[in-house]
């Protein structure tokens, strides 16, 4: 929830949408999949920074967060860098590693399908939207606060 409300305040972000395991009811998920929608020149470093707010919270109970992020014509176009700052590292996957800052855009490695970037489980802002069976405890600590305000 928090992600949800310092990244729809960035300037940019058009949606934030919950993919992956938690919008399941899989019993345990390892992580939190955030699907990003932004405008084509948005900047990256303040939906990064709320990112890794994200994953800090997620790691200090041994789980994690991605940040994916699309264009809005649902074209996916990679996931946040896990790193502050771009540097060109063995470990980057990234196509373009230092292209454009923050975006590891390791689309050999993982691909998002226009099915689910243009129709998410999950929608949490601008407007909270299901088109899923949502766990219990994803309606009531997630779902319950963002649609209260």
């Amino acid at each position: 929830m928090a992600f949800a409300r310092s990244a729809s305040a960035c300037p940019g972000v058009l949606r934030i949408a919950l993919v992956g395991s938690l919008a399941t009811c899989k019993p345990v998920p390892k992580d939190a999949d955030v699907l990003v929608t932004l405008e084509d020149a948005a900047e990256l470093g303040p939906v990064a920074r709320a990112g890794r707010r994200l994953k800090g919270k997620a790691g200090s109970i041994n789980l994690g967060a991605d940040i994916f992020l699309c264009r809005p014509d649902g074209r996916y176009i990679g996931r946040i860098c896990g790193f502050r700052e771009c540097h060109l590292r063995v470990a980057c996957h990234a196509r373009t590693c230092g292209g454009r800052d923050h975006l590891c855009d390791d689309l050999d490695i993982l691909t998002l399908p226009p099915d689910l970037t243009l129709a998410p489980p999950l929608v949490l802002w601008p407007r909270l939207e299901r088109r899923t069976v949502l766990p219990d405890d994803v309606e009531r600590l997630l779902v319950a606060p963002l649609a209260t305000g």
